[in-house]
């Protein structure tokens, strides 16, 4: 086993239980083994000789280490991802997810770079770094042994793996299917069943879906019911439709896409609700802005944007996106009404998030008061001390 060794003054952020390793935190000088080949995994000692952990190395990427486990006697292999996975499948069953789900969420279930979406029977997955990438096959085999899919879909078609020196693609990982699946969307109690979604695994956004809402879709069930419900940057319209689901009297949802509009409408024909929502293809920030001025208003404002941030050096004008955002969508709320919002920026952390939509609603010379303050659902596991895998904000707030 090829090892790595750390440099002598660095912070104790690994030792700590963070796995990555970045390229200036190893020793430069003949203690690192520079036979490690990009790909490989290596074990990581401190400078004084103490194991540390186990984990895959790329000397191409600005995280050279990424560590899959601290246990010295652990071997990396076709078990070893076998366990993983079906370790993460017992606790999302555990904490009450069954037909769909994030079954892996990278660092959050130690095994960096690696996400596994399940929609009923079919898995859609991105291996986002070369050393996970190395473990695909055995990854797709363990798949095939513990659920016998119906079909795994990879989506890698993703900038970051360029970083890593590896190519952006797409394609079938088991025998080819359509791609255009139904799901149900989890449902939270006995007397509320879920709604029917159609999924794009093969072009969709991410990996087609954004299970990550599905709790929070949940939350507005209350506040919607008889209510006229706005909601912007709607994609395939879940928000939406669950709205409307829940009792709403009306909804209308816009999106930039047409191709996104198209699966709104079909997504709501496929509930029985085409007669309650509406949607448009239209740009949002600017319709917002007309909106207000027309001095148009809604029970219900709901926004979930896309992130506004890639890279620390943006937070600032990402901070300026929010509370433009945010702003617009408060004028629109009728005095008594709600705003639905999020952000899915990890670098926009939840209590400046907050202060965001405090000082949009000062701007807007409106009082609000919180109602229900979500990060993402529960199978996308949060890590104290890991920011990146604490990335969902979801906020809502009755507007006076």
């Amino acid at each position: 086993m090829k090892s790595i060794v750390l440099n002598k003054n660095i912070s104790r952020r690994v030792e700590s239980g963070h796995p990555w390793i970045f390229g200036n935190e190893i020793n430069s000088g003949k203690e690192k083994d520079t036979a490690a080949a990009p790909g490989e995994i290596v074990d990581v000692y401190t400078f004084d000789k103490i194991f540390i952990g186990r984990g895959y190395y790329n000397p191409q990427s600005q995280i050279s280490v990424r560590l899959l486990t601290r246990d010295k006697n652990e071997t990396i292999n076709d078990a070893f991802f076998y366990k993983k996975i079906k370790d993460a499948w017992a606790y999302r069953q555990k904490i009450g997810y069954a037909e769909n789900c994030r079954l892996i969420f990278g660092e959050a279930d130690d095994i960096p770079q690696l996400i596994i979406d399940k929609f009923n029977d079919y898995f859609v997955i991105q291996t986002l770094a070369l050393g996970i990438d190395v473990w695909k096959s055995s990854i797709v085999k363990a798949l095939n042994e513990i659920f016998t899919p119906k079909g795994i879909y990879e989506r890698n078609d993703v900038p970051v793996r360029e970083l890593e020196g590896m190519e952006q693609h797409k394609g079938f990982l088991s025998a080819e299917f359509d791609t255009d699946i139904i799901i149900n969307e989890k449902s939270f109690d006995d007397k509320t069943p879920g709604i029917k979604m159609h999924i794009d695994i093969a072009n969709g956004q991410k990996t087609g879906y954004f299970l990550d809402q599905q709790d929070n879709r949940f939350a507005i069930r209350h506040i919607v019911k008889d209510a006229d419900v706005l909601g912007a940057f709607c994609y395939t319209g879940s928000f939406e439709i669950s709205a409307a689901h829940f009792g709403a009297k009306s909804v209308l949802g816009l999106d930039i896409s047409q191709t996104a509009i198209d699966m709104c409408n079909k997504n709501a024909a496929l509930n029985g609700l085409e007669n309650i929502c509406t949607f448009q293809c239209v740009n949002a920030f600017d319709v917002l802005k007309t909106m207000s001025k027309e001095e148009k208003r809604w029970d219900v404002v709901m926004l979930d944007p896309p992130s506004f941030a890639k890279s620390r050096s943006s937070i600032d004008k990402a901070v300026a996106g929010y509370k433009e955002i945010n702003l617009r969508g408060i004028k629109l709320v009728k005095p008594g009404g709600f705003l639905v919002t999020s952000s899915c920026t990890n670098l926009v952390q939840p209590a400046l998030f907050y202060d965001i939509i405090l000082m949009a609603a000062k701007d807007a010379k409106r009082r609000v008061r919180q109602v229900v303050f979500n990060a993402q659902s529960a199978d996308h596991p949060i890590i104290s001390g890991q920011e990146n895998t604490h990335y969902l904000k979801f906020l809502i707030v009755q507007v006076m």
